[in-house]
């Protein structure tokens, strides 16, 4: 409460003459809030709420200005001391909402192939230097969230010295294949719950976080969601059809469509094992419980593709002994 106090008179001082309505809005994963603050004549600006202790407004603003080339939240205005930014509002209507509110396939794929257009826009511009790199450090540090948080604390079950082989071969196999790819700005997290409807195109949220790193990171978030799932002949043909367009903007995909998918796998392996352990210690360590009913989900993407290639047995086994080899129920399904 607060913080909310302090935020409506930061507000109060930007807009002087002005009332305003301040409502709750969204709440990350991390620390930040976002409210939105309507004004009499129906305007409204979002509003992030970044306590200074805990976080730090510079990544957005240095990231926001070099997406500039998608639709992104204009910042209005920052208070860097207090946290505080105003925004301009992209709508209250996530992806997420409208793929769950119409579920014929057919407005699902021409939803996706919407925010796929944008991803290519994304890529087209990217250039070297101007984000940190996404190496193999930080692929395996996120990787280790795996066996840290989701094996040692949501299970129980801290790996063995036989299990803890198989996770080293697990690593030694996936993450060069991943480092191999070439690399783009990737948003890290461009999943539909960051991604907007409005009346022109897509508008794209909470990237902050970007990185220079493998090409089909982000297309993986965006079809391998922890809240919706589709059948794998529906992601196939997405996936078939960002290549065709990433191929025909010039980006450096393979000539060979089967090769490509792999990297989506294989690049999909590496994150499904950090978001598993990321939901882990978002409940275990910081007591919210909103993401870890979704873990299941991650689960089993693993034991689908593990499954599918002989070089990743070692995880399928790793796997089996962990959580056995029957699909998980989880939350939404189309």
């Amino acid at each position: 409460m607060e913080r909310e106090t302090l935020l409506k008179n930061w507000l109060q001082s930007l807009y002087p003459d002005e009332s305003f309505k301040l409502e709750f809005a969204a709440a990350d994963a991390d620390f930040r809030r976002y409210f939105r603050a309507v004004f009499a004549d129906g305007r409204a600006v979002v509003c992030m709420d970044a306590p200074p202790d805990k976080m730090d407004t510079e990544p957005y603003v240095r990231v926001q200005k070099l997406f500039s080339m998608l639709n992104v939240p204009q910042v209005l205005a920052r208070d860097k001391e207090q946290g505080f930014m105003a925004l301009s509002d992209l709508g209250k209507v996530p992806y997420l909402a409208a793929l769950q509110q119409d579920v014929r396939p057919r407005v699902h794929q021409m939803l996706l192939l919407e925010a796929v257009d944008e991803l290519i826009v994304l890529q087209r511009n990217s250039r070297p230097d101007m984000l940190p790199e996404y190496g193999r450090d930080i692929l395996r540090r996120e990787m280790d969230l795996f066996p840290d948080w989701f094996c040692a604390k949501e299970l129980g079950k801290p790996l063995n010295f036989a299990q803890r082989k198989l996770w080293q071969q697990v690593s030694e196999i996936l993450l060069p294949e991943i480092e191999r790819q070439p690399k783009v700005y990737v948003h890290r997290d461009f999943i539909v719950r960051n991604i907007m409807l409005t009346s022109e195109r897509p508008g794209i949220l909470d990237f902050q976080d970007a990185l220079y790193g493998p090409v089909s990171y982000d297309l993986v978030s965006l079809l391998r969601d922890a809240f919706i799932e589709w059948e794998e002949e529906f992601v196939l043909d997405i996936v078939v059809r960002y290549w065709e367009k990433a191929r025909a903007a010039g980006l450096p995909v393979p000539a060979a469509f089967d090769e490509f998918y792999r990297w989506f796998e294989w690049t999909g392996v590496q994150r499904h094992l950090k978001v598993a352990g990321i939901f882990a210690r978002l409940w275990h360590r910081d007591g919210k419980d909103k993401y870890r009913p979704e873990i299941p989900r991650f689960l089993n993407y693993l034991r689908r593709t593990s499954r599918r290639y002989p070089e990743l047995a070692p995880l399928y086994r790793l796997l089996l002994e962990l959580v056995g080899d029957e699909e998980l129920q989880t939350g939404y399904t189309f």
